[in-house]
C-alpha cells in the first residue's frame, strides 16, 4: 500500500512536469521532429492527459498555457505543423505578446484599484 502511494505521487509529478513542458513551443517542435506525434500510443497519451483540464488538477499548473497546447495537440493538423520550426517560432512569439499584453493590462488594473482605494480612504476621512 505504501509503495502504491509513492508510485501514484511519482506519476503525478512526472505527468505534471510533462504537461507543463507542452507550454514550450520549442519542445513541441523537438517532439514533432523526432516523430513522437506520429506514434499512436503517444497521441493516445496526450488524450489521456486531458484530465489536467479539471480544476482539481489544473490548480497545480504554473504555466496554464500548457492546457491550450494540450488541447491543440489533439488535432492531427496542429501536430503536423509543429515539425516546422517557423510554426514553433510563431507560437513562441504569440505567447510572449500575450504575456506582455496581459502584464500591462494587469498593471493598469492594479493601479486603478490602488487609486480607487486611495480615493475611498480620502473620502472616508
Amino acid at each position: 500500500l505504501k509503495s502504491d502511494d509513492t508510485g501514484n505521487r511519482l506519476r503525478f509529478q512526472l505527468e505534471l512536469e510533462f504537461v507543463q513542458c507542452l507550454a514550450n513551443p520549442n519542445y513541441l517542435n523537438f517532439l514533432a521532429q523526432r516523430g513522437y506525434f506520429k506514434d499512436k500510443a503517444f497521441v493516445n497519451y496526450l488524450k489521456y492527459l486531458l484530465y489536467w483540464k479539471e480544476p482539481e488538477y489544473a490548480k497545480y499548473l504554473k504555466y496554464p498555457q500548457c492546457l491550450h497546447m494540450l488541447e491543440l495537440l489533439q488535432y492531427e493538423h496542429f501536430r503536423k505543423e509543429l515539425v516546422n520550426a517557423q510554426c514553433a517560432k510563431f507560437i513562441d512569439e504569440q505567447q510572449i505578446l500575450h504575456w506582455q499584453h496581459y502584464s500591462r493590462k494587469r498593471m493598469r488594473l492594479q493601479q486603478a484599484l490602488a487609486e480607487q482605494q486611495q480615493q475611498n480612504t480620502t473620502s472616508v476621512k
